[in-house]
């Protein structure tokens, strides 16, 4: 009979393989070594530059994916329009092949030419503000990071212009788009700095008034005051996909904004990156904003789920992760009910209007799902959260195991890598989760266009 692993370890050869105790300096070690594993890995698939590139498309992907037209149509408009992309061929006579500046000149092309029943373009209500959207749980592992530039590259695929803002210090998701990010001063970090040093500018112009001493600024607020949005974007390999990125260091927000607020008791740092976003005219510039969140309902994430106007929350379909999600859903009720009172005590006082927090959408999406394994789970879900729970579950496949071993999304992936059939298959869950979080988004935009014209009709 075999003994389970655990019984007969002697104390002895433990403590000779324990190893020399860690001190902190061991911690360096250990990061200086996962560093080089990560650049090693993340090196994989740059251009000899050092520099990503996303692949192109070909005539097959195009006509299936992105332009819905027929190969045999598509190949003759371009015969018939010779100044318009024309693609490239990697063997004589063989498939052509597109980059995605290309394809977006084809659409724009079939839109304005093509059959007038077809949507070639996107829907996007003109003279409306970009819609913003976060992705957020406090419980790591849930598939947060991969969901949301997932449905970027879904959304830049389908011709919106997009901006990733990465709120994680650990920096997944510029990672994922190969952005460089050498300090904090390249995050969101000056945009929070900047937001205080306006609130605190005013007060000190009302100490003034009053014949009261100022508060100087301090050396980081006054540089704060001279940074834009737009300074801090920066291109990704995805045409349409910009990036304001994150590294450890913006982990210094999550105790620097509590010291401001000590500082400014009246200063509403929730309101903090939409407003400075809407100042910068960053909405009018983009069409959708994804909002990467820490795994934790810090400032930074109260951040951007006070910003947002959909909020999505993927778990998996286990227990623990059904009952932390409720858990997340009952401090973010919380959070931002305590943050409403607070300020509506001191509105109602005053006369003036009171603060409301409202989203478009929340949507709870089960990510890595395994229907052999957890559909009656999944089902207990569906029956408790009801509408709040999309009823699309985004499957593990083996396609999504093989595209994160090469350091890519799945629309990154090239199907020759695989086969056409698997690559099919591997990426029609993730075109479903886009699915559904288009209806939402189409859905939000009617709905203001609708009250946008209710409004002038009533003027």
């Amino acid at each position: 009979m075999t003994m389970p692993p655990y019984f007969g370890i002697d104390p002895d050869q433990a403590a000779a393989a324990l190893g020399a105790p860690v001190t902190s300096d061991g911690f360096a070690s250990i990061a200086k070594a996962a560093a080089a594993g990560r650049n090693d890995l993340s090196s994989r698939g740059l251009e000899d530059g050092g520099t990503r590139r996303l692949r192109p498309f070909s005539t097959w992907e195009i006509t299936r994916y992105l332009i819905p037209v027929a190969q045999g149509h598509f190949r003759r408009v371009l015969k018939q329009n010779p100044d318009l992309p024309q693609g490239t061929s990697e063997t004589e006579g063989g498939a052509k092949w597109f980059t995605l500046d290309e394809v977006l000149r084809l659409r724009a092309h079939f839109a304005a030419e093509g059959s007038k029943t077809k949507n070639y373009l996107p829907y996007r209500p003109k003279d409306l503000p970009a819609k913003m959207v976060a992705v957020a749980n406090f419980k790591g592992g849930v598939g947060k990071t991969s969901t949301a530039a997932h449905l970027a590259m879904s959304a830049a695929l389908d011709g919106y212009k997009v901006l990733v803002i990465d709120l994680d210090s650990q920096g997944s998701m510029t990672s994922i788009f190969g952005g460089k990010v050498a300090d904090e001063w390249q995050t969101v970090f000056p945009l929070l700095a900047r937001h205080y040093a306006a609130y605190q500018r005013g007060e000190n112009q009302r100490r003034l008034d009053r014949g009261e001493a100022p508060q100087p600024l301090d050396d980081t607020l006054t540089e704060a005051l001279g940074i834009r949005a737009q300074d801090l974007v920066q291109p990704t390999h995805w045409p349409n996909i910009d990036l304001i990125g994150a590294q450890l260091n913006l982990y210094w927000a999550e105790f620097q904004i509590p010291v401001w607020r000590m500082q400014g008791r009246g200063w509403k740092l929730w309101d903090a990156l939409a407003q400075v976003l809407d100042e910068d005219g960053i909405l009018s510039e983009y069409d959708i904003v994804f909002l990467d969140t820490p795994p934790a309902l810090g400032y930074l994430t109260i951040n951007g789920l006070s910003a947002a106007d959909i909020l999505l929350v993927p778990l998996g379909a286990s227990f623990l992760e059904f009952d932390s999600t409720g858990r997340f859903f009952d401090m973010l009720h919380s959070t931002f009910s305590s943050i409403e009172e607070a300020e509506n005590l001191a509105a109602r006082a005053l006369g003036r209007p009171e603060t409301a927090f409202e989203w478009d959408a929340v949507r709870a999406v089960v990510t890595r799902f395994d229907g052999t394994q957890q559909a009656e789970l999944a089902a207990l879900m569906q029956a408790y959260l009801g509408a709040t729970l999309s009823p699309h579950r985004q499957d593990f496949t083996a396609l999504i195991g093989q595209a994160g071993e090469q350091v890519q999304g799945i629309y990154e992936a090239d199907y020759r890598d695989f086969n056409r059939e698997t690559y099919a298959r591997g990426r029609e869950t993730f075109d479903a989760t886009y699915a559904a979080f288009k209806a939402l988004l189409l859905g939000a935009w009617r709905r203001d266009e609708k009250a946008a014209q209710s409004t002038e009709a009533a003027e």
